[in-house]
Formats: structure tokens, sequence, C-alpha cells
């Protein structure tokens, strides 16, 4: 073999080697260099120790030693499944919410719990179970604003060490049993009973009031009253109709009669008193 044909192999064998060591130098930065976007951040531990976040943008992450988990810093939405409950007052309801929340401090996140997602699901129902549980059916369908807020600042408490932050809680949906349908049913139409009744009292009491200083100003006034039945008599008699008034029932005839009885006996006699003393006084002249 020729120093030329051994010079060439030697070439060869180097280039070859070179071109391996290559190809490995590229797969190392290709898998060491990491692009994060803005969204997110990378939690990179050396050893297993914690270097802490980085991001967005370039990131080299060293192969073998160092390991990283990447973190979405979006806001989350967390659909609760419906959650069979009983009320304080016995009523059995299904409830589903929806959280909203956001990954605060992305080293706490992967630090303190293993799956913060499933984690702040599973406490999101619980809460849910056990607020709803604390109130009495009423108040689920009245005052959903304000235990929407109290769900948030539980859970915003408890979540808080792990580097989450509550954006907001929303009951979204409250279903009964059909019986249960029908009893608040019966109960509203119940509600509306009542409501219409103590309007109709009401209104006949300001009538009674008002027919008792009717009645006050007809006793002092009785020719008024007469004028006023002799009008109820003709609106009655513009119908066409028939009236029939006993002696009997119609207690109110008697005293006008006798009053308007007296006052022609009264105006009677003063006529005759006035008639002698004109007589009187023609006499004497004469």
């Amino acid at each position: 073999m020729s120093l030329t044909t051994i010079a060439l192999q030697i070439s060869t064998d180097e280039t070859i080697a070179a071109a391996v060591v290559g190809i490995i130098v590229l797969i190392i930065l290709a898998s060491a260099i990491k692009v994060i976007r803005e969204y997110e951040r990378v939690v990179v531990f050396r050893l297993g120790r914690l270097i802490g976040a980085k991001g967005p943008g370039i990131v080299i992450i060293l192969p073998v030693v160092d390991r990283f988990r990447k973190i979405d810093l979006r806001l989350l939405t967390l659909d609760i499944p419906k959650q069979k409950i009983i009320t304080k007052d016995n009523v059995t309801i299904d409830v589903d919410a929806v959280v909203y929340f956001r990954v605060n401090d992305a080293n706490q996140a992967v630090v303190k719990v293993q799956d913060y997602i499933r984690a702040s699901t599973l406490l999101a129902e619980t809460t849910l179970r056990d607020v709803i549980g604390q109130v009495e059916f009423d108040e689920v369908l009245t005052k959903r604003d304000e235990l929407n807020k109290k769900l948030q600042g539980i859970l915003d408490d408890i979540t808080e060490p792990w580097g989450i932050k509550v954006s907001a809680v929303s009951i979204r949906d409250v279903a009964i049993a059909i019986e249960m349908q029908r009893a608040i049913a019966k109960q509203a139409e119940a509600e509306r009973e009542k409501r219409s009744r103590i309007i109709m009292a009401e209104g006949e009491l300001i009538a009674s009031e008002k027919m008792s200083q009717a009645a006050q100003f007809y006793s002092k006034h009785m020719a008024a009253m007469r004028l006023r039945e002799l009008q109820t008599w003709a609106e009655i008699a513009r119908e066409k109709n028939m009236i029939v008034v006993t002696g009997g029932d119609s207690q109110n005839l008697g005293p006008v009669l006798g009053i308007i009885k007296q006052k022609l006996e009264s105006s009677q006699s003063d006529k005759s008193s006035g008639t002698a003393g004109i007589t009187e006084g023609d006499s004497g002249s004469v």
C-alpha cells in the first residue's frame, strides 16, 4: 500500500469523525436551546436543585445536567362538573361552576404542588360542595353573586401558597328534581295569591275609611245624602232596571223623610205665625 493511499484513508477517517462530532454537537445544541414564548416560563432544575424560572426568549438547557418544566402563565379555565349537593334546608340540587385562574409564581407552582391544575380542580369541587351545603336553596338562587365571591375568596386563600391566583368563580347552573320544581311553582303561586289578597284587603280598608268619612258627612248633611240617593236611583234607572224599595230594609229613608217632614212643619208654623202677626197688626190699626 502506497503512502498516498494511506494518507487518503487517514483523511477520510478524520473527515468522517469530524462529521460525526459535528452532528453530535448540533444535536446537543438543538436540545440545549429552547425558545420560550412570551406567555410561558421554564422552571429549571440543575442536578436536582432549583435554578429558577427563565424566559421568555432563548434559554440554554444543559443536556443530562438540567431538567425543566414549562409553565403557561395565561388565564386558565376549570369547568367543574355537576355536583349533587344537599343544601341547608335539605334540598338536593345539581350545581356546576367555572373557575378562572392563572399562575403568578411559576417556581411555587412546580415546587409546592405536583399537578396544580388537578389540585385546583379537586379543591374547587370540594369547596363548592362545602359552601352550597351551608346555605339554603333560596339563597343559592337569589344570592349567587355573594356565593361566587365567597368561593373565590376561599380558593384564592388556599391556592396562594401554590403561586396561583384565582380571578373569578361563577356558578353556572342550578338544577333540581321535577318534584321540587312543582313544589316551587306551587309556592310561587301561593305567594302571588297572598300578595293579591293583601292588596285587595288594603283596598277594602281604604274604601271603608273613605266610606266612614262619607257617612259622617252625610249624617251632618242629610240633604246631601238624599241627593246622593236620588242620583244613585237615576244611575240605576238609566239602565232601565226596576227598583223595589222595602220599608224594613231601607233604614235611611225613615230619617230623611222625618227630617223633611219636620222642616215642612216648621216652615208651615213659621208661615202661620207670620200670618197671625200680620192679622193682629191690621186689627189694631182699624
